[in-house]
C-alpha cells in the first residue's frame, strides 16, 4: 500500500508533432512572449533612469537593487503582480508601473520569504490605486504558506490626487495593517527595513513587524514636515520628527539603527538565518530534484497558441514532473480530466489538467465527445481527488484549458448543477495549498470549477496564451444579439441599415471581448497574479511546491503509507 506507483509518461517531441508544426507553435508563442519581455522590462525601469539616478544621489539603492542584494546569490526572484496597473493613466497623466511596489518570493539564507518593497523610483514609493490590494495579496500568500515576510519600506504615503481610490473600502490602505496583525497572530515572522520616507500609512506598515531597522536617512511619521508646517507653522524636518534618533533611542518604535542600505540588508539576512530551518529536506527524504526526461521548453512546440487546436495533456505533465514520472488516478472515469500525483523538486504534488481533443462517452461507448469540457464523471472525479489531496496534505496544481461545463438537456438530467456544487464546496473548504495555471482557455463556470482565482488559490499564473472570460467573443456576440438572429445565427432583418447596425454591433462586442481576454488585462486588474513564460512554468511550480513544505506544524502532511489516494485507486480499479 505504501508504494506510490509513479510510471514514465510522455514521448519525444518528434513523435508528437512534425518539425514544421512544432516550429509554427514556437514562432506564434515567441511573438506573444516577446511582448511579455518588453512590458516586464518597462515595468522594471519604474519611472526611468532619471529617477534611478536621483535615488543613487541620495546614497540609496532602488527597490530592485535591494531585492537583488537581499536574496541568496544565484537564486531567482519570483515576482508576483508585475503588471498591476499596467497601461493605466492617473492624475496629472502619471503612470504607476507595478502599482509602485515590488512583491514576490525570495530565497534568503535557504528559506523562501515574501518580499514587499516600495518602488522608490515611482513617486517616492507612494501608494496608488491597487497598491494596497497588491500588498495585501502578497501578505495573503505569505500567510497561507507561513512564509517569513520582509518589508523594504521607502514610502511617501498615499498618492494624494488618487486618494479616493486607495484610502477607503474593505481592501483600502488600512487593510494592510490588519494583514500585518493576522500574520503576527499566526506566528509568521515579519521583518521591516525602513530606508527613507515612511509617512502616514507607510509609517504604520513596519510597526507590527517583529524587528524594525532604520537607516540614517529613514524616518517614520504620522505626518511629514510639509504637512506640519502647513498645519502648525512649525519649521522642522521629517528626520527631526521621526528619524532613527527618535524611534530607536526614544519612542521604541524601531529596534536597530544602521548606517546604510547595505548594512540593513545584511542585518535582515542575519535575522532570517536565525529562524527555524526549512522542512523541505525532511519531506524530500532521499529524493532529489531531477529534471523531466523531456525538456519543459518543449511545451512551446507542443501547445498550439490557437485555443481551438488540441494537444495531449499527458505530454504536458511529462514535461513538468520530475523524471517524467506520474501516477494517474481514476483513469477509468471522467476521461476529459487527468488527475494524479507527480514529484516537483523531489516533493509530491497533485495535478489536475483538462484533456483536449476528444474523450470517451460512458453512455455511448461507440462515440466520442469534446474534451476541455466538464461532464458528470469528470466533476465527481475532480471532487474526490481534490478532497483526497486535502486529506493527505498534498499541494494541488490545477492546469486549466477549459471551455466550461457541458450544457443542454442531458447535462441537466445528469444533475451537473449539483455535482458542480459539490466541487465548489470541496475547493472552497480545502486547507492544502493550491496553485492554478491558466494554460489557454479559462472559460465560464469551468474556470471556477478548476479552482480559478475566486476560489482562492495561493497563486494563479497565466501563460501568454491564456484567455479568461465567460465565453468566447463570437459566442457572446451571438448571445447578445440572439433575438435578431435565426437558428443558423444569421441576421434576419431585410432592412439594410438595421442589418449593418447589427453586424457592426456584433463585431464590436466580439472585438471588445477578445481584447478583454488578454492576460495582461487580467494582470492589470489583479484577476491573475503573474504572466509567465511557458519554459519557466516548471521552475515556478517547483518553487511553489517547496514553499508548501517549508514550514511545519500549521497543516496536515501525511506520509505516503497512509494516503487516501491508495483507497481511491482500489475502489475505482474494482469497477473494471
Amino acid at each position: 500500500m505504501a508504494h506510490v506507483p509513479l510510471v514514465p509518461i510522455g514521448d519525444p517531441l518528434e513523435r508528437i508533432a512534425d518539425r514544421r508544426t512544432s516550429q509554427e507553435h514556437r514562432v506564434a508563442l515567441a511573438t506573444l512572449e516577446e511582448r511579455l519581455h518588453t512590458r516586464r522590462s518597462e515595468v522594471h525601469r519604474g519611472w526611468g533612469q532619471k529617477y534611478i539616478e536621483r535615488v543613487h544621489k541620495k546614497g540609496k539603492l532602488t527597490a530592485r537593487e535591494r531585492i537583488e542584494r537581499l536574496k541568496d546569490p544565484g537564486t531567482e526572484f519570483y515576482e508576483v503582480g508585475t503588471f498591476v496597473n499596467y497601461g493605466e493613466v492617473f492624475a496629472s497623466e502619471l503612470r504607476s508601473p507595478g502599482a509602485g511596489v515590488v512583491t514576490g518570493f525570495i530565497r534568503v539564507e535557504g528559506r523562501y520569504c515574501m518580499a514587499i518593497a516600495n518602488d522608490n523610483t515611482v513617486a517616492s514609493g507612494a501608494w496608488w490605486p491597487r497598491t494596497p490590494e497588491k500588498i495585501e495579496r502578497a501578505q495573503t500568500m505569505a500567510l497561507r504558506l507561513r512564509l517569513p515576510t520582509i518589508y523594504l519600506v521607502d514610502c511617501s504615503g498615499l498618492f494624494l490626487p488618487e486618494q479616493s481610490r486607495s484610502f477607503p473600502g474593505a481592501t483600502g490602505a488600512g487593510h494592510i495593517f490588519k494583514m500585518n496583525s493576522l500574520l503576527s497572530a499566526s506566528g509568521v515572522p515579519q521583518i521591516a527595513g525602513v530606508f527613507g520616507d515612511c509617512i502616514a500609512g507607510g509609517g504604520y506598515m513596519p510597526i507590527i513587524s517583529d524587528r524594525v531597522y532604520m537607516t540614517e536617512q529613514a524616518y517614520m511619521v504620522i505626518a511629514g514636515a510639509a504637512l506640519i508646517k502647513g498645519a502648525k507653522s512649525q519649521k522642522i524636518t521629517s528626520l527631526d520628527i521621526g528619524g532613527a534618533e527618535v524611534h530607536v533611542h526614544r519612542s521604541g518604535c524601531a529596534d536597530v539603527r544602521v548606517p546604510s542600505d547595505e548594512v540593513l540588508l545584511s542585518c535582515i539576512r542575519r535575522d532570517v538565518a536565525r529562524l527555524p530551518s526549512s522542512a523541505v529536506e525532511f519531506y524530500r527524504g532521499d529524493h532529489g530534484s531531477i529534471e523531466p526526461q523531456y525538456r519543459t521548453s518543449e511545451l512551446a512546440g507542443l501547445i498550439p497558441v490557437d485555443h481551438r487546436e488540441a494537444y495531449d495533456a499527458r505530454q504536458v505533465l511529462s514535461r513538468l514532473c520530475d523524471q517524467s514520472l506520474f501516477w494517474e488516478l481514476m483513469a477509468e472515469v471522467g476521461e476529459e480530466i487527468i488527475c494524479g500525483i507527480g514529484r516537483l523538486g523531489g516533493l509530491y504534488a497533485g495535478f489536475v489538467i483538462n484533456r483536449q481533443g476528444l474523450s470517451g462517452d460512458p453512455e455511448r461507448p461507440d462515440r466520442q465527445r469534446p474534451a476541455g469540457i466538464l461532464y458528470r464523471g469528470g466533476i465527481a472525479k475532480i471532487s474526490a481527488f481534490s478532497r483526497a489531496c486535502n486529506d493527505d496534505g498534498i499541494p494541488l496544481i490545477w492546469l486549466q484549458d477549459i471551455s466550461g461545463f457541458d450544457i443542454g438537456h442531458e447535462a441537466e438530467r445528469h444533475g451537473l448543477l449539483a455535482y458542480g456544487s459539490n466541487l465548489i464546496y470541496t475547493n472552497s473548504t480545502n486547507q492544502v495549498p493550491m496553485f492554478t495555471v491558466l494554460l489557454r482557455k479559462a472559460s465560464g463556470a469551468g474556470y471556477y470549477a478548476m479552482n480559478g482565482l475566486p476560489y482562492d488559490p495561493v497563486v494563479q499564473l497565466s501563460t501568454c496564451m491564456a484567455r479568461l472570460s465567460v465565453m468566447e467573443g463570437r459566442t457572446l456576440a451571438i448571445a447578445t444579439y440572439n433575438t435578431k438572429l435565426d437558428d443558423n445565427f444569421e441576421i434576419v432583418t431585410a432592412d439594410q441599415d438595421e442589418r449593418r447596425k447589427i453586424a457592426n454591433g456584433m463585431r464590436d462586442v466580439e472585438e471588445r471581448i477578445e481584447r478583454d481576454m488578454d492576460p495582461f488585462v487580467s494582470a492589470r486588474q489583479m484577476d491573475t497574479d503573474e504572466v509567465v513564460e511557458i519554459a519557466r512554468l516548471r521552475a515556478w511550480l517547483v518553487a511553489l511546491v517547496e514553499m508548501s513544505y517549508q514550514s511545519v506544524g500549521y497543516r496536515r502532511v501525511k506520509n505516503p503509507r497512509i494516503w487516501s489516494m491508495h483507497d481511491l485507486r482500489e475502489l475505482v480499479s474494482g469497477l473494471r
